[in-house]
């Protein structure tokens, strides 16, 4: 848990906090003048959210090699051009691009984990489009267009594609 001082005008508070409720659980919002009178200070407490991902040791537990996957993939591409497994397509080439990523220096802002958020943003859209459940598979907890999904879509690759390889 830590504390959050923010100083800014009257009229950005209420975007700030709902930013930041966006991007933390936070406790209430307490708001005092500054000595001017021009701005005010925002003082929240607030907690990284819990995820509620699978982890990554978990969702890709049983899955193929690295190596083995990037075959996959590759022969793959032709069919989900035909409009064959495309889901499928999405789905492992978006956990093969999460799992290069994990392996990255930079697991969160790197080139690796660039690609594999916008795979994991193409799966989410195919998914919506196919108005699918809560999974591919109707028992994950977060659909495509969940807010947790679309602010981590990487986990929601996790969730999908442990749910995917249990049904394997």
């Amino acid at each position: 848990m830590f504390e959050i001082r923010v100083i800014c005008t009257p009229a950005e508070a209420d975007e700030i906090t709902k930013s930041l409720a966006a991007t933390f659980r936070t406790g209430q919002v307490r708001q005092h003048p500054t000595r001017d009178r021009q701005r005010v200070r925002l003082y929240v407490t607030a907690e990284q959210p819990v995820s509620h991902w699978p982890a990554p040791e978990t969702a890709y537990a049983k899955a193929p090699s690295i190596i083995s996957e990037i075959g996959w993939t590759a022969r793959g591409v032709r069919d989900c051009l035909h409009g064959i497994q495309v889901r499928e397509f999405w789905l492992r080439k978006a956990a093969l691009l999460d799992r290069i990523a994990l392996t990255d220096d930079d697991p969160v802002h790197g080139d690796a984990a660039t690609l594999a958020v916008e795979a994991a943003r193409r799966l989410m859209e195919i998914d919506h489009a196919a108005g699918l459940g809560p999974s591919g598979f109707a028992d994950g907890p977060y659909t495509p267009d969940h807010p947790d999904s679309i602010r981590e879509p990487r986990g929601y690759v996790r969730q999908e594609y442990a749910i995917w390889n249990r049904h394997q």
